[in-house]
């Protein structure tokens, strides 16, 4: 099985780029899409449905419009999907969708933004604890889980360009850092890519300004968790850098 997650920051400008395009000249099972900015009503999926992705598993944010979201194609259709984990301030906000696909269950998923001041980040906080909480629970009954998608932390110094220069930036914050070495703690997951590629450093979100893209200057924020039970299932980690639909970049994990 070969998985994509890519934060494309709007699907309608994505597919306009040419994301289906792309998507259909790539060798993908499962695409997970995170920052869709909107409703199954307002997308034409035509061009993604004759890539063969026939299976559309939305989760759009019902809080405000043109905000958040999460979107879960494949070609072969899940044995079930779920939007909601019961925590309604998070349900609204249009942040995981699950698909399970035999004994595999994945978590596609878009982590809060703390970037816009105190409330947002301490609500970043309270989804953290909560869904490690909730995945630590699941995993009692469904040991082989994935959860990709946009943490927006990067766990380590080698996970960005400038580690020093962004101590204090939300992303790189202490708390959010062990955080992530909590989550993988707790949960007996492994970094998909930090496992095969220990001591490489590969960005997936740059920042639009002072071409720090074309520069290589990002931070590596998007991840592919997986229960360390399946880690001999785990080929391949590469992060898609010449597709171009959005500030970030598609990760490739292949399982065999």
């Amino acid at each position: 099985m070969r998985i994509v997650t890519y934060n494309i920051n709007g699907i309608r400008a994505a597919l306009k780029k040419g994301l289906a395009e792309w998507a259909a000249d790539t060798n993908i099972d499962v695409l997970c899409l995170q920052e869709t900015k909107a409703t199954a009503d307002q997308v034409d999926l035509s061009e993604l449905e004759a890539a063969g992705f026939a299976h559309a598993a939305w989760h759009s944010c019902e809080r405000k419009k043109g905000y958040s979201g999460v979107l879960t194609l494949s070609k072969t259709a899940p044995d079930l999907v779920e939007t909601k984990i019961g925590i309604e301030d998070y349900d609204v906000e249009g942040r995981i969708v699950r698909t399970d696909f035999g004994d595999l269950t994945i978590f596609n998923c878009y982590f809060p933004n703390g970037g816009q001041g105190e409330e947002r980040q301490n609500f970043k906080y309270r989804f953290l604890d909560d869904f490690l909480a909730y995945i630590v629970e699941l995993k009692k009954t469904r040991p082989n889980i994935l959860v990709v998608g946009d943490y927006n932390i990067a766990h380590q110094e080698i996970d960005l360009h400038a580690p020093k220069r962004n101590e204090k930036t939300s992303g790189f914050l202490p708390a959010e850092r062990e955080w992530m070495t909590k989550w993988f703690a707790e949960t007996d997951f492994i970094d998909t890519f930090r496992e095969l590629y220990p001591e490489t450093a590969a960005y997936s979100w740059w920042s639009y300004r002072a071409n720090a893209r074309a520069n290589d200057k990002g931070w590596r924020i998007d991840y592919q968790s997986i229960s360390r039970e399946m880690k001999e299932q785990v080929k391949e980690v590469v992060h898609l850098k010449d597709a171009m639909h959005s500030d970030h970049c598609p990760l490739l994990l292949e399982l065999g």
